[in-house]
């Protein structure tokens, strides 16, 4: 059985026995809703690809698990503790991290960076072994130590790795009391050669200088106490499960981080940024939607005597609303699928041949990152559902008023 309201609206909208002008207003408003939601679409496709390049990019620096101290800078890292971690079903490394601020010199240049003195089995862990931009991936060799500085430490401090007259120098200021005249005692002072080059994200390329974790206890006298632990698990583990089963296991004392909360403030901004880009093109979208508003409101108008007619033949007036409630719907239907498919379009064609590029020599990726979330399409569609109803109510009900007309 066909939809009455359904028929009537599809022929007010297809007819090609009748051009007027109502058809083109109709033909516009499907194209500006086509155009704004194919914008909506590129839109929030960049931004899921921004928030997946930077997880990709810090997922090669931070370990799957990260395990700090719920409060101060630094934990006792006893054998007892690293015991109790091992113990747990899914853990595979745990790496020994101290990480803090130091100050950097190389020949007459110097800069701020942080330190991260790491234990032996970092290296283990796989992280950084496709950052590795010149030199060699290495801490130690023998009884030397080497450190891996981030490509921009390097241009800042103009490092040559290949250069063994000269050694990367760390001071560490400490922490002493008021009155010491002796400068020597203000800092500890060690130097170290650079073993290589790492370039993973400008962050850390410009702050971080990795060290073997004896050579961090001996200038930042931290001795048994550390920052964090950084946790690899097994090719088999769930990282829920042993998020869950460490922080059972170690209690209030410890905060066990999984990689999205290690970056917590980072990634809310980034869904804040898509939140408020959103919001912003709905609010061009229901602007853009006002042209079907009025061309319903002529519509209805226009149809005046097809609506007269229709009521002296029995249809209830709730028959009459919704062939104007689905006039809209279609409009809005088919400018929304419309747009769908054209942003859909241009993003599958951005990720596979880079339409548009970055625009920069040193950027991570040649162009502009792009991933498409359906959960996008399905947020864009019920906005639209939400929009074209409550715009079509008006057009829709001021059409019934037209049932009693008579003789037109």
């Amino acid at each position: 059985m066909v939809n009455l309201p359904f028929f009537i609206a599809r022929r007010y909208l297809f007819s090609t026995r009748k051009k007027n002008f109502i058809n083109i207003i109709s033909g516009i408003s499907i194209l500006v809703v086509a155009l704004i939601t194919a914008s909506l679409i590129v839109v929030l496709s960049v931004f899921n690809g921004l928030e997946e390049l930077l997880r990709s990019l810090n997922n090669s620096f931070d370990p799957p698990i990260k395990v700090e101290a719920s409060e101060g800078k630094s934990f006792i890292a006893s054998p007892e503790l690293l015991k109790k971690i091992e113990a747990v079903p899914g853990v595979d490394i745990i790496t020994e991290v101290i990480e803090d601020y130091a100050y950097l010199r190389y020949r007459d240049a110097n800069q701020a960076v942080t330190i991260k003195g790491v234990s032996d089995n970092f290296l283990e862990q796989h992280r950084i072994d496709n950052a590795i931009v010149e030199g060699d991936l290495r801490l130690k060799n023998g009884n030397s130590q080497y450190a891996l500085i981030g490509r921009g430490i390097q241009y800042s401090l103009s490092v040559a790795i290949e250069d063994p007259t000269n050694t990367l120098h760390v001071y560490y200021i400490k922490n002493v009391k008021g009155g010491t005249i002796d400068p020597s005692k203000l800092y500890t002072q060690k130097s170290i050669m650079p073993g290589g080059v790492f370039s993973i994200i400008q962050n850390l390329d410009d702050n971080y200088i990795i060290v073997p974790l004896d050579f961090a206890i001996d200038l930042l006298n931290y001795e048994d106490r550390r920052t964090s632990l950084e946790i690899k698990m097994t090719a088999t583990a769930n990282p829920e499960q042993v998020q869950k089963q460490l922080e059972q296991t170690l209690g209030d004392t410890f905060q066990v981080l999984n990689h999205e909360q290690q970056h917590k403030d980072l990634y809310k901004l980034l869904k804040m940024e898509k939140l408020f880009a959103f919001l912003a093109l709905t609010l061009l979208l229901c602007i853009g939607s006002i042209n079907i508003f009025f061309s319903l409101m002529m519509l209805a108008l226009d149809k005046k005597k097809d609506v007269s007619v229709l009521s002296a033949m029995g249809a209830p007036m709730k028959t009459i609303r919704n062939v104007f409630l689905v006039e809209g719907s279609m409009i809005a239907i088919l400018g929304t699928l419309l747009g769908l498919f054209i942003g859909g379009s241009l993003c599958f064609l951005q990720e596979h041949y880079n339409l548009v590029s970055m625009g920069m020599q040193s950027a991570v990726t040649e162009g502009y990152p792009v991933k498409v979330v359906p959960t996008d399409f399905m947020a864009i569609l019920v906005v639209m559902t939400i929009i074209t109803v409550a715009i079509s109510y008006k057009p829709a009900s001021l059409a019934t008023r037209f049932s009693s007309v008579q003789n037109l």
